[in-house]
């Protein structure tokens, strides 16, 4: 299974670091998103700030800063069994992230535990959410360190899940695991497709 995974997730990643017109693409995903009426309608959303290849995402970010949204952003850490974790910052204003791990924008890491600035999972009501890989079916294929697993494995049965990714990120079907959440829209600069939504991949 890890094989099957590591080869998938090897040849959609060369796929995404070969994709051109990376910035008007990710426009075009990014207005899809905001347009989805569940979004429109969702109160607090969490974004990801984009690194290496991904779809870019900031500039969506920060101009939803400026609506009525409750905006979350992650960052990575360890839970108290040492598993990754990411934690959920509330963001108010863009000048609050710094470059963290890979280069990430994200809070400062001294001020992780303003207890004001913390979201829970539940919290959310909707979550753009990267992936390596998906399919039209809404089967997403990460970069392997389980961080988002174990994130949408806590958020409400509600809360709209929408993966992002460029169309030549998409496969036939992800290689998967019982673990495995798969997404309600799987959104590219082609089409907002319709996922599975919270039923695990068998």
């Amino acid at each position: 299974m890890n094989n099957l995974k590591n080869r998938q997730r090897s040849k959609a990643n060369d796929a995404r670091n070969e994709q051109v017109d990376k910035e008007a693409l990710s426009r075009v995903i990014c207005d899809r998103v905001i347009a989805n009426p569940v979004y429109r309608q969702a109160e607090t959303v969490m974004w990801y700030s984009h690194c290496r290849s991904e779809v870019r995402t900031r500039a969506a970010l920060l101009r939803e800063l400026t609506t009525a949204k409750r905006i979350v952003v992650p960052y990575c850490t360890k839970d108290r069994h040492g598993h990754n974790k990411l934690g959920l910052w509330w963001l108010e204003q863009g000048s609050e992230l710094v470059p963290g791990m890979w280069g990430i924008l994200e809070p400062p890491k001294q001020r992780w535990q303003e207890t004001d600035k913390a979201i829970a999972a539940e919290q959310l009501d909707c979550v753009v959410v990267p992936g390596v890989a998906f399919d039209r079916n809404g089967g997403r294929l990460g970069n392997g360190g389980g961080y988002y697993d174990r994130l949408l494995s806590g958020v409400r049965v509600d809360t709209l899940l929408i993966g992002v990714c460029f169309e030549s990120q998409l496969v036939k079907q992800v290689v998967s695991e019982e673990h495995d959440v798969t997404m309600d829209r799987v959104i590219t600069e082609k089409a907002d497709y319709a996922g599975k939504g919270r039923r695990l991949l068998s």
